[in-house]
């Protein structure tokens, strides 16, 4: 339990910012709701017995009032290619850490891009992508290279079950199409490339008890930011199984909907990362439900990490290099099942 510290939520409202201030109180932290609707912020409020703080991103001083006294804040309000900066900005004139749930790429690409300097140099924390899209798949990397300090490639496969999307992942993956003119993304040779192949459908292998399935190869999520970020992998892909993909492109898909005490939907997940050197292969996999509600433990474990100092450096890092990659996996027993493969 945690000593009644309080993390300010931008977007606390939202489906994710739901179950991250749900975390944080399960935690022993205060979690102080913010966003920019102060009429749906009153619900998570009334619901935990907390103040309410309403800003805006376009509002400079309601988000230096909304971060008034909090120790560290998540933001869980997308598109991020919005909030983000902003929010960032927010945090570094209080003094604290940031954390975000980025799933954009190019957001999180910008992140690091515009405040790596300017955070390691005010000895700031800014975490992006600490999410199950990014920040997952990068500890699980991490891991998994163990004592490689290089290697050849990095595939991270993900079963899902199906994919209901939110209303915030659609708003997201509208404005990055618009960033990407159309086009799609995917790290080879150690960058971002932008292309308008079709994507080809392959069978992916996955450990028991999924087994094989197909998958949409080169269907780029954030992890092609956070683990070439800090490790020396010049090809990153990442692959979706084709049921969850298909659900995540048709309109008609509707919103995740609870079915335990939690709110989690019945959505599960495994999720396979391979890398490689040379003939050499190692391997790490995590399971669990509900990509959104794991989010939660996500994010609301590396602010803990941050604020007791259990951290390896500071600027803006992506999971896997500001902390113990195996041991921050670990302690998410109550919500993953880890299996490392060296």
């Amino acid at each position: 339990m945690e000593s009644g510290l309080t993390v300010a939520v931008f977007g606390a409202y939202g489906h994710t910012g739901r179950f991250v201030v749900a975390e944080l109180i399960e935690r022993g932290f205060v979690p102080v709701p913010s966003g920019r609707d102060a009429d749906k912020l009153t619900k998570p409020a009334a619901e935990f017995g907390l103040e309410a703080r309403p800003a805006s991103v376009d509002d400079p001083a309601s988000l230096d009032r909304a971060l008034a006294g909090a120790a560290a804040v998540i933001n869980c309000a997308g598109p991020f290619a919005t909030t983000a900066a902003p929010v960032i900005e927010a945090a570094l004139r209080a003094g604290i850490p940031y954390v975000d749930v980025a799933a954009e790429i190019e957001a999180n690409a910008d992140t690091f891009r515009h405040f790596t300097d300017r955070a390691r140099a005010a000895g700031a924390v800014v975490v992006p992508a600490m999410a199950f899209y990014g920040g997952l798949g990068d500890l699980l990397a991490t891991a998994a290279m163990g004592d490689w300090s290089t290697a050849d490639e990095a595939h991270v496969a993900y079963g899902l079950s199906s994919w209901h999307p939110t209303a915030g992942t659609r708003a997201s993956g509208t404005v990055s199409g618009q960033r990407r003119a159309g086009r799609r993304v995917r790290y080879r040779n150690g960058r971002l490339e932008y292309h308008q192949d079709d994507l080809p459908t392959l069978e992916w292998p996955f450990p028991g008890p999924m087994g094989p399935r197909a998958v949409i190869g080169e269907f780029t999520m954030a992890d092609v930011v956070t683990i070439p970020s800090h490790l020396s992998i010049p090809d990153v892909r990442t692959y979706m199984t084709v049921e969850a993909a298909r659900d995540l492109s048709a309109p008609d898909t509707p919103a995740p909907a609870p079915v335990d005490r939690h709110g989690r939907s019945a959505q599960t997940f495994l999720v396979d990362v391979v890398v490689r050197r040379g003939g050499a292969e190692r391997r790490a996999v995590a399971s669990g439900q509900d990509i959104y509600a794991v989010t939660a433990p996500l994010a609301v474990e590396a602010v803990g990490r941050i604020l007791t100092g259990r951290t390896r450096t500071d600027g803006v890092a992506a999971a896997g290099e500001i902390f113990d990659a195996a041991d921050f996996l670990r302690a998410l027993s109550p919500h993953i099942s880890l299996e490392l493969r060296p």
